[in-house]
């Protein structure tokens, strides 16, 4: 009988490193969920928006430098929900700045 895993290296996770993974996923989710709570907060707003670029390099390295994950489905949707914040928080990013910008002349 063969091993299960085609590639021997598509096996090598443990329970450490997936472990490691979902606590990530679960500090990136809340860094996400405390932006949309507070949108305005620029510091916050950078952090995420660095989250989003993580996740984006960190999913294409895994792809095309590692070669530890193939470009399914499962690895696709991260890609493109990263992309896509990434796009929309950097559109956004020039609103946060456009609106700061606005509440200072309110103020002088």
């Amino acid at each position: 009988a063969g091993s299960p895993c085609a590639p021997p290296s598509l096996c090598a996770v443990n329970g450490l490193q997936a472990r490691t993974f979902g606590v990530w996923t679960l500090l990136s989710s809340a860094i996400r969920c405390l932006c949309a709570i507070d949108i305005r907060n620029r510091t916050l707003y950078h952090i995420t928006l660095f989250t989003f670029f993580l996740a984006l390099v960190h999913f294409l390295s895994e792809v095309f430098i590692y070669h530890t994950a193939a470009l399914t489905i499962g690895v696709m949707a991260p890609l493109m929900v990263a992309s896509f914040s990434i796009l929309g928080m950097l559109i956004g990013l020039q609103y946060l700045e456009v609106e700061e910008l606005s509440q200072n002349k309110k103020k002088n």
